[in-house]
C-alpha cells in the first residue's frame, strides 16, 4: 500500500493517493452526468423553463456543475503539481467563488418562493412570474459577484508587482497575503450566510404556522414544502461549514502533514462535492413532475440507443 510509482514529471504517488484521486474523479463524473441529464430534462418541456421553482432549480444545477468542473481542474493541477501563471489562477478563481455563492443564494430564493406559494398563495402568480424570475436570477449573479470583487480588490491593493509574473500551483491561499485578509474574507462570507440563514429560518417558522392551520390536501402540500425548506437549510449548512474548512485544515497542518491531507480530502468530499449533489436528490427524485419527465427522457434515450443498435444489426 505504501509502494510508490513515478510519473513523467518525476512526482511519486502512493497507491492510497491514487485511490483517493480516482474516487474524487468518479464522484465528479457521476454527478456531472446526473446534473446534465436533469438540465436536459428541464429544457425538454416549456412548463419547466417558465415555472419559477424549476428555473431556480436549473440555476443550481448549472452552478453546481460549474463548481464541480472548476474545482476538479484545481484538483488535477494540484495532483500533478502543474504550475500556472498567476493571471490564469485568477481566471479560475473568479468563476469558482461566484458560483460558490450562486448556489446558496438561489437556495434562499427557492425558499422564499415556497414561502410565497404557501403563505401568500393569492400573490404567488404575480410575484413569481417568469419575467420576475429572470430578473431575480440576474440579481442573484450580481450579488454573488460582490464577495470576489471585494476580496480581489483588497488583494490587488496589497500585492507586489512581481507576483503577477510568477508561476505557481494554483491555490486559494495565494490570494491571502496578510492574515487579516483571511479574516476579512471570512467576515464577508459569513455576513452573506448569516442573511441567508435568517431568511430560511424565518420562512421555515412561517410555513410551520401555516402547516398547523392547514387541512386535507393543503396540509399535505404544506408539509412537503416544509421538508423542502428543511433540506435547503441543510444544504446551506454544508456550504457554511465549507467556509470554515481552511481554518480547520491550517490547524491540522500544525499537528501533522498526513492528518492535514486526510482532513482536506474529507472536507472536499463532504463539504464541496456533497452539497452539489443534493439538488438532484431534492428535486430530481422528490418532485413528481420532474421525476416523471426524467424517466421519459431516460427511457427515450435507451429506446433510441436500442433502435440504433438494431438498425446496425
Amino acid at each position: 500500500m505504501g509502494e510508490n510509482f513515478s510519473v513523467a514529471s518525476g512526482q511519486a504517488f502512493t497507491w492510497q493517493t491514487i485511490y483517493k484521486f480516482v474516487i474524487v474523479q468518479l464522484f465528479v463524473v457521476i454527478f456531472l452526468c446526473i446534473n446534465l441529464l436533469l438540465i436536459g430534462t428541464f429544457f425538454s418541456k416549456e412548463f419547466f423553463y417558465t415555472t419559477t421553482r424549476y428555473m431556480f432549480f436549473a440555476v443550481t444545477l448549472m452552478s453546481d456543475s460549474f463548481i464541480l468542473i472548476i474545482s476538479n481542474i484545481l484538483v488535477l493541477l494540484n495532483f500533478f503539481s502543474l504550475p500556472i501563471q498567476f493571471y490564469q489562477c485568477v481566471i479560475i478563481y473568479i468563476p469558482l467563488v461566484i458560483f460558490t455563492f450562486v448556489t446558496p443564494i438561489t437556495l434562499t430564493a427557492m425558499t422564499l418562493e415556497r414561502y410565497v406559494a404557501i403563505c401568500m398563495p393569492l400573490r404567488h402568480a404575480e410575484l413569481c412570474s417568469t419575467r420576475n424570475t429572470v430578473h431575480i436570477i440576474i440579481i442573484i449573479h450580481g450579488l454573488s459577484s460582490v464577495p470576489i470583487t471585494i476580496v480581489l480588490s483588497v488583494f490587488f491593493a496589497s500585492a507586489m508587482g512581481s507576483v503577477y509574473t510568477k508561476y505557481t500551483t494554483c491555490s486559494m491561499d495565494m490570494f491571502i497575503i496578510f492574515q487579516w485578509h483571511d479574516y476579512f474574507k471570512l467576515a464577508v462570507y459569513q455576513f452573506y450566510f448569516l442573511i441567508m440563514s435568517i431568511t430560511i429560518i424565518f420562512s421555515y417558522i412561517a410555513i410551520v404556522k401555516v402547516a398547523k392551520a392547514a387541512s386535507g390536501e393543503n396540509k399535505k402540500s404544506t408539509w412537503k414544502g416544509l421538508r423542502t425548506v428543511a433540506l435547503h437549510g441543510f444544504q446551506l449548512l454544508l456550504c457554511l461549514i465549507q467556509l470554515w474548512c481552511p481554518f480547520i485544515e491550517s490547524a491540522m497542518l500544525e499537528i501533522n502533514l498526513q492528518l492535514f491531507k486526510d482532513v482536506r480530502y474529507f472536507n472536499y468530499l463532504t463539504f464541496n462535492i456533497a452539497p452539489r449533489c443534493l439538488s438532484p436528490l431534492i428535486y430530481g427524485l422528490r418532485d413528481e413532475k420532474l421525476f416523471g419527465a426524467l424517466k421519459s427522457t431516460v427511457h427515450f434515450g435507451f429506446s433510441s440507443a436500442k433502435l440504433h443498435i438494431n438498425s446496425k444489426g
